[in-house]
Formats: C-alpha cells, sequence, structure tokens
C-alpha cells in the first residue's frame, strides 16, 4: 500500500464541500466510510464503534440516495426533519449525522492523543479520547460497554507499523486531525442552530 492507511480520507476531504462552501453529503459520508479501515486495526476494541459509525452512514446514505438532488448538501436531511418535526427520533438522519460527527470527534481525539503523547499505551489514549469526547452523552450502559472494550485495545506499536504504510504516519494523521476537525465542527455549529447538537444516548 502507497503512503499511510490516511491517505484515501485525505485525498477524499477536498472534496467535502463546493466552491460555495457548503458541506456535501456524499463526499462527507465517503470520507468517513474511508476512515473504517483505521477502526478495523483495532480488531474487537473497536467492534461498537465501527458498527455503529457503519450504521449511521448507511442511514444517511439510503436518505441521499432516495433523492440525491435534493440531499445533495449534508444539512438539507436535517432542515427537512426539522420541518417535519422527526428531527430527534432515534431512527432519524438528524440523530444519524449527529452521533456520526461525535464518533468522528472521538477518533480525530485519539488521534491528537497518539501524537501528543508517545508513551501512553494504547488503553490509555482510547479512555482519554473517550472521557473528552462521547462520555458524556452516553448512558451508563453504552459507557461501561466502552470501558470494558477499551481493555482489548492492540499493543500500541503494532497498531501504529499496521497503519503507517509506507508513508509519514504522524504527518499524515496530524493533516487529519487539522483538516477533519473544523468539518465536523461545522456539524455541530449547524446542529446546535437548530437545537439538536445536545441530544443524549436513549
Amino acid at each position: 500500500m502507497e503512503g499511510t492507511i490516511f491517505g484515501p480520507s485525505l485525498e477524499g476531504m477536498q472534496h467535502v464541500k463546493n466552491e460555495e462552501g457548503l458541506m456535501l453529503t456524499k463526499p462527507f459520508l465517503d470520507v468517513c466510510k474511508l476512515i473504517l479501515p483505521v477502526i478495523d486495526k483495532f480488531g474487537a476494541a473497536m467492534v461498537l464503534v465501527k458498527s455503529d459509525i457503519g450504521g449511521n452512514i448507511t442511514r444517511l446514505e439510503n436518505k441521499y440516495l432516495s433523492n440525491p438532488t435534493e440531499f445533495n448538501g449534508l444539512y438539507t436531511m436535517v432542515q427537512e426533519e426539522v420541518a417535519a418535526k422527526t428531527a430527534k427520533g432515534s431512527s432519524s438522519c438528524t440523530n444519524g449525522l449527529l452521533w456520526l460527527t461525535r464518533a468522528m470527534d472521538f477518533l480525530v481525539e485519539l488521534f491528537r492523543n497518539l501524537l501528543a503523547h508517545p508513551d501512553w499505551t494504547m488503553a490509555q489514549v482510547c479512555t482519554d479520547s473517550y472521557g473528552k469526547t462521547l462520555k458524556k452523552w452516553h448512558g451508563w450502559l453504552a459507557s461501561s460497554s466502552f470501558t470494558v472494550a477499551m481493555k482489548l485495545a492492540p499493543d500500541r506499536k503494532k497498531f501504529m507499523d499496521i497503519i503507517a504504510g509506507s508513508g509519514d504516519i504522524n504527518a499524515d494523521m496530524e493533516k487529519f486531525c487539522e483538516t477533519f476537525a473544523p468539518l465536523l465542527e461545522e456539524n455541530h455549529k449547524f446542529l446546535a442552530s437548530v437545537g439538536l447538537d445536545n441530544m443524549k444516548a436513549s
């Protein structure tokens, strides 16, 4: 594999917005999909996260495919649900986008921790990232499943070797965090503008 595992998502992020600065549905979901191989390398520790992300991507993608022209912009689905008063439903696209964005926040934080704390074990990296991002939105059950799963985190060096490929993994990881975090921030701002950024897990 040429370059690192982050290569395809870094490439994909250049297309997430159109010239007017509108966040586009398909390119955004594609970038999220391109991160799934990184999550795979965590093995059992991330099974929950991966299925959650995969489920939310599928939900949003199905909505997009139902009318690609109308749902070309990522936020149009949310606006439609807000107007129809269905945005707060657990199977809404709004909920899907919110949890997809939060899961991506967790991953960005995790990659930042890997860069900032070379001496931390993978379990420490994951637990700290979880505490800063997803934890406050999770109920007790989700939280305890997560804590158990983190004990299955892979050996840090092995993980880094696997995702490095033949590129500069630290540079790519840093670039990924720097480029992706503002897009996620934009999602939060938009969701907050319609009063939907603080829904908790049911």
